[in-house]
């Protein structure tokens, strides 16, 4: 099985075209005000339409109301919805695009309840529950706590080039997703080289 590969909290455009060049599947861009990979929707937009039919790019919200995603939506070109907060199953399918649903980990999944609310959803993203942080925390959750699923599961959560091989080998997760793990010293900014060699480690683990 070939592991999907994203790369989220894209904000400048020439990290959109490393995302590109390395191979990866996916690039995320961060919508939610006041977080550090945020980026406004003029600018989103830009990088967006610099790598339409290359990748596939997926907006992140946390708890929007319905007219921000749709503001969003206007302006960006965008292929998949990624909700991080306790947004319902109608909510996430309610704007007519394909969508993720993250769910941080805390304890036992309980993947039938997701996989009846959110029966429809591209995949689930499973993601390191850190108190006040909706994601991009940089750690890790136990992952004796990966769960079977009827729908497709996307691993994030502390992932680097260093760990990401033996996640893929231990939880064959349909897709890895990562952020802080390709930055440099800047969150936000990401490094070319460190994406590369991330794209580089999931798909030798996979082969």
């Amino acid at each position: 099985m070939t592991t999907r590969i994203k790369i989220c909290g894209i904000t400048r455009a020439e990290d959109a075209e490393a995302v590109v060049r390395a191979g990866a599947d996916a690039l995320g861009l961060n919508f939610v005000p006041g977080t550090p990979r945020y980026v406004a929707a003029q600018k989103a937009g830009e990088i967006a339409g610099s790598v339409g039919g290359a990748v596939v790019r997926v907006g992140l919200f946390v708890d929007p109301g319905r007219d921000a995603v749709r503001r969003v939506l206007d302006s960006v070109e965008l292929d998949v919805l990624q909700f991080h907060g306790e947004e319902s199953g109608d909510f996430c399918r309610g704007f007519g695009v394909p969508f993720v649903k993250a769910v941080r980990v805390r304890g036992p999944v309980p993947i039938a309840a997701l996989e009846s609310e959110y029966a429809d959803a591209c995949c689930l993203l499973l993601d390191t529950y850190v108190p006040g942080v909706m994601g991009g925390s940089g750690e890790v959750f136990d992952w004796d706590l990966w769960p079977e699923s009827r729908l497709p599961l996307v691993l994030a959560g502390g992932l680097t080039a260093e760990n990401v091989a033996g996640a893929v080998q231990r939880l064959h997760p349909w897709g890895v997703d990562v952020s802080g793990g390709v930055e440099g010293a800047r969150k936000g900014e990401k490094d070319a080289a460190k994406i590369r060699k991330f794209v580089a480690e999931v798909k030798s683990a996979g082969s």
